[in-house]
């Protein structure tokens, strides 16, 4: 009966977990892919992506709780989103910044989980340069981005890459883009002209990647890491919505907004901190 008990409970915290890693998937700044390397699952997830054929029987069974939380909390949390970024758009994009500014003491944590490397901020200023000017350049000469089957397809690239390499936020690109809230207001509709496109981008991205991925994050994970952490920081400059600190209220309300981001990515971290990572 004990025995029955904790299988229980532990089939429950898989759900609880799933679910963490669902909603990190698609609120901006959270990593499904990092909440995958703190719960301990990183390894069978990806050992399943790279060879589901061969790995189906092995790993589903054990990952279907996970596997389950999270497309629960993924589509339940993108519906809320949709609504709030079409009805509160700057402070909701300040919450945001505030959650992906709060991960970031936990993404250089994570960055350096095996050892310490010398040059590590090499890869991470390199990337933010590149990255950096790439979305400066796009503003500059006021490249605009329509919405089309194109575009969902390299959506599904970036939301695939952030459960595939930990520490990134599929919104890292999209938001600079425009693309993050008509994607997110897609997937919380069910609108299938967005999720077909989405669904190929993501399927083809870790056909062709996701051994890729899990050999660089294996021979050079925290350079690999601090990249990432670099096109964060870069993206998350793009997105400050300057022009809505013109006036004292608004401005006042996106510090708090600002602040309130923060205080639950740090709790959303200690409340990762204290969850035992799976052995099996």
């Amino acid at each position: 009966m004990k025995e029955n008990n904790t299988s229980l409970l532990r089939v429950i915290l898989r759900v609880l977990q799933g679910v963490l890693i669902g909603v990190g998937a698609v609120l901006p700044g959270i990593s499904g892919g990092v909440l995958c390397v703190v719960f301990g699952i990183y390894k069978p997830v990806m050992e399943l992506l790279g060879d589901p054929i061969r790995k189906f029987r092995t790993h589903v069974p054990k990952l279907l709780p996970v596997i389950v939380g999270g497309a629960v909390g993924f589509l339940g949390v993108a519906k809320i989103l949709a609504f709030f970024l079409e009805a509160y758009p700057a402070p909701s994009v300040c919450l945001f910044i505030g959650l992906i500014t709060g991960m970031l003491p936990s993404l250089f944590r994570e960055a350096n989980e095996k050892g310490r490397v010398k040059n590590a901020w090499v890869p991470l200023a390199d990337a933010f340069v590149v990255i950096l000017a790439l979305l400066i350049s796009l503003n500059l000469f006021s490249i605009t981005i329509t919405p089309n089957f194109g575009w969902y397809v390299f959506c599904g690239f970036c939301l695939a890459l952030s459960v595939i390499a930990p520490g990134m936020s599929f919104s890292t690109l999209l938001m600079p883009l425009g693309l993050y809230t008509p994607f997110v207001d897609g997937l919380g509709s069910l609108d299938f002209s967005i999720l077909v496109p989405a669904g190929i981008g993501a399927v083809v991205t870790v056909i062709c990647l996701a051994r890729a991925v899990d050999a660089l994050f294996d021979h050079f994970y925290a350079y690999a890491f601090h990249a990432i952490i670099g096109i964060v920081i870069a993206a998350t400059i793009m997105i400050v919505p300057v022009d809505s600190f013109t006036s004292l209220g608004s401005a006042a309300v996106n510090v708090v907004c600002l602040a309130v981001g923060v205080a639950a990515a740090l709790a959303l971290d200690r409340f990762n901190s204290s969850i035992p990572k799976q052995d099996d």
